[in-house]
């Protein structure tokens, strides 16, 4: 299997671009180790490559996946991201064990953060509803990539109107956090579910703006009428 990340790495290598890595570079506050390339092409290879491994089952594409992860490259990470999902169909409660593993040891970016959890994380959630708890934990930790995955895992299911209640309550755990990553994930994640539950997302912003980040508030409210953002942003 390390012949087939080599080929990988060969053409990411390849592809790389010094103006785009340092462009990109100075898109992130922390510190970020990347090849340089448009997201295009980091999907174009992830697709392309994906063609030789899908044949060797669900664990043995974890076991690759571990592998890109641990490079410490964003672009691997992406690739990553798309393999893990790749093979959403077949996930078991039990993976969910892995993918915690992921999110504590290799996350430090909200690139990889985003990508990973809105996608892999999100669905296995999806399919198993008891993996909530686990996500109120991740809300508790010390860990600002872990508590902003906690939020941002459930950017796709917030959409479709799922697990409203669950949302408030993570939303109600890190309701004064002070870190900006950590507000803008649970704002981003409180503005979808507003897509389907747009007047209890509003009461909810409303009963705390006095207390609630600035940040907070705008994201969730980004999406709503021009008389609901107004009210809700009355000193």
């Amino acid at each position: 299997m390390k012949i087939i990340l080599n080929i990988l790495r060969a053409e990411l290598r390849q592809n790389a671009d010094e103006k785009a890595r340092l462009s990109g570079e100075r898109f992130f506050k922390e510190t970020v180790k990347m090849y340089g390339m448009k997201s295009s092409v980091s999907s174009r290879i992830s697709r392309e490559h994906y063609k030789n491994v899908k044949h060797l089952g669900k664990q043995a594409i974890f076991t690759l996946c571990e592998d890109l992860w641990q490079s410490g490259y964003m672009e691997e990470s992406f690739v990553a991201c798309n393999w893990s999902y790749n093979v959403h169909k077949q996930f078991l409660l039990k993976d969910f064990k892995t993918f915690e593993g992921w999110v504590n040891k290799y996350i430090n970016n909200w690139a990889s953060c985003d990508t990973f959890c809105n996608h892999t994380v999100g669905t296995i959630v999806e399919m198993y509803p008891e993996l909530l708890q686990e996500l109120k934990k991740w809300a508790h930790s010390d860990n600002r990539w872990v508590k902003r995955a906690a939020t941002v895992s459930l950017i796709v299911p917030g959409k479709k109107g799922l697990f409203l209640k669950d949302i408030f309550e993570i939303a109600e755990i890190m309701l004064h956090d002070k870190d900006d990553m950590v507000q803008k994930g649970y704002g981003w994640m409180l503005k979808v579910a507003a897509n389907k539950h747009e007047n209890e997302v509003f009461d909810f912003v409303y009963r705390n703006k006095a207390t609630m980040p600035r940040t907070a508030l705008r994201y969730a409210i980004e999406k709503m009428p021009v008389e609901m953002r107004k009210k809700a942003m009355e000193k």
